[in-house]
């Protein structure tokens, strides 16, 4: 019995120990899986459709070859195909049924496009000679767009790979289990071997012999003769003679030390959304936003270097541009004036898109200088006008030193813009504007002063109805002064918060104007109004406007809150003779 239990082991082990090695070997999987194909359309733009790229689980590695030039970026598939509006391109599909690659030319009424570096569009984007590789993990709204220089064919040659998941959970634990049986299997054996040669051999009952005659007549034939059966030592070696040989057979295949490897990538989670909710997508992701403000900070320290208006105005419009530009040409005809504050590169500490699929769309940010804690925070309204365009500033506003924000929505959410005549907010945002003008000039006998948070305003005291009378005071008697204001050229951006309130940008101009009132006498204007009227001394009178960039929070209608001056920038815009 010993000798059964002895081979059964062995057989056992045999096959899970060889089948332990063929998961590793012979029935090894592909660790990845490759798909490919070539354009023939000719066409200036490709686009890799995100149902291609996530043909298979897991990460895509993308190889883009057939070009001298290759320029590939991805974002998401509306904002693609957005870009490429009523071009022509060729579309790499998946078709399920095939599984294979799917090259189409999709039509279009133009032929080229310009190109696509730097676009603002792009969560990413990359440029390569000859042939470009990469890995990503990107959803199925993801694409990729794939130029040339927006002129010549796209590149021809794409190829996509994902990785495979070919562990075999099973190989370590079959083998394992195998050596398991092998040596319980040779603890048999020994059992069985050592009783053997214990009991001297096998034991067995000896055959009961004829009794013979003392004097036996005749000669025993052969046929009675009975053969004795063998036992001892020489018996037992030929009974182990077989299990031996399937030890030995046993004992010389091989492992892998390969058999628990774990190739589970690593996987991105969804958003998390309110459920039922159908809203539009955020307008820029926050990492996107990150590097629009790098990118502005750049162009910024670039154009205030050279005062380069033109260059300027590629990241800077509205009130935010006129109020730059304005101190470009005070100092360039009075260097001892004092240039604007730099655009910090970040870090973005607020970061709230607006929930839109179209255009314009609009995008609020709020960076803090880490480094250098006496630069206050700045908060940027950026606005993009179509696909093609980059983001602009629109509102740069510096915040005051009491601000608190009121809570906003998650930057993967987004929020809403707000219509400029809406009812819902204690006072809509075209109307905002002109009720704050209106507490600058009468303070206390203002009909919005109720409505307006006092405490924390630093505007009022800077420029309010207690300065106003104090350069009244300060002029000589030949001259008078008038204090005036406007909406300005730039339009008011609102954006809700949770508390269904808004945080409101508004360009709010303020126009004072000095003029004498005697004959003979003459206003002479002095610092920024003369370096930017390039008046030394007039007759009729100097009008100076300073732009305001002021940002509220305004509660809903039902809230019994004030509205609160979250921060503000004012600067001379306008300055010349009284027409």
């Amino acid at each position: 019995m010993r000798f059964v239990l002895a081979i059964i082991s062995f057989v056992v082990a045999a096959v899970m120990i060889g089948a332990g090695i063929a998961q590793r070997t012979i029935l090894l999987e592909p660790d990845q899986a490759d798909l490919s194909t070539t354009s023939s359309t000719g066409a200036a733009v490709t686009v890799i459709d995100g149902a291609a790229l996530n043909a298979y689980d897991g990460s895509q590695t993308v190889t883009i070859s057939g070009s001298d030039e290759i320029v590939a970026a991805y974002g998401r598939t509306t904002d693609v195909l957005a870009w490429i509006g009523d071009t022509e391109y060729t579309e790499i599909g998946y078709d399920a049924e095939t599984g294979k690659l799917t090259s189409e030319l999709v039509p279009g009424a133009e032929k080229e496009v310009p190109s696509i570096k730097g676009s603002d569009l792009w969560l990413d984007e990359y440029a390569r000679a000859d042939s470009l590789g990469l890995t990503v993990k990107v959803p199925s709204d993801i694409s990729f767009i794939v130029v040339s220089d927006g002129v010549k064919a796209a590149p021809a040659n794409v190829a996509i790979s994902w990785p495979l998941d070919n562990s075999t959970p099973w190989a370590g634990p079959l083998i394992i289990a195998g050596a398991v049986a092998l040596l319980l299997g040779l603890a048999f054996l020994l059992w069985a071997t050592n009783h053997m040669r214990s009991s001297r051999g096998p034991r067995r009952k000896p055959q009961k012999m004829p009794k013979v005659p003392r004097k036996p007549l005749y000669k025993p034939s052969r046929k009675a003769a009975i053969e004795k059966p063998s036992t001892g030592r020489r018996a037992a070696a030929g009974m182990i003679a077989v299990p031996l040989v399937l030890v030995g057979a046993l004992v010389l295949t091989g492992c892998t030390a390969d058999f628990a490897a774990d190739k589970t990538g690593p996987s991105a989670s969804p958003t998390a959304v309110p459920e039922g909710a159908e809203v539009p997508p955020p307008a820029a992701t926050v990492r996107q936003i990150q590097r629009i403000v790098a990118d502005i900070s750049a162009t910024t320290a670039k154009a205030d270097a050279a005062k380069d208006a033109t260059l300027l105005g590629t990241r800077f419009q509205g009130a935010a541009l006129e109020l730059r530009v304005a101190n470009y040409a005070i100092t360039t005809a009075d260097a001892a004036q004092a240039a604007l504050a730099a655009i910090p590169a970040g870090p973005v500490k607020v970061t709230l898109p607006q929930q839109t699929d179209t255009w314009p769309r609009t995008v609020f940010a709020v960076i803090q200088d880490d480094e250098d804690s006496t630069i206050p925070p700045l908060a940027l309204f950026l606005e993009q006008e179509d696909p093609r365009s980059n983001y602009k500033v629109s509102y740069a506003v510096t915040l005051e030193p009491s601000a608190v924000l009121p809570k906003v929505a998650p930057a993967a959410l987004g929020t809403s813009r707000i219509a400029d005549d809406s009812a819902v907010l204690r006072l809509s945002p075209d109307e905002l504007a002109l009720g704050y003008a209106d507490i600058l000039e009468k303070d206390v006998d203002s009909d919005a002063y109720l409505d307006f948070e006092a405490e924390g305003d630093s505007l009022r005291s800077s420029v309010g109805v207690t300065y106003k009378a104090t350069v009244r005071a300060g002029l000589p008697s030949t001259a008078t002064v008038t204090f005036g204001h406007a909406l300005g050229a730039a339009d008011p951006i609102a954006f809700a918060t949770n508390d269904a309130g808004a945080i409101i940008a508004v360009n709010l101009n303020e126009i004072t104007t000095v003029t004498p009132v005697e004959a003979g006498a003459a206003v002479n204007p002095t610092g920024q109004v003369k370096a930017l009227s390039g008046l030394a001394i007039s007759t009729k009178g100097v009008v100076a406007t300073y732009g305001d960039q002021l940002l509220f929070y305004v509660p809903p209608s039902s809230s019994d809150a004030k509205i609160v001056l979250l921060g503000y920038t004012q600067g001379l815009v306008k300055a010349g003779e009284v027409g």
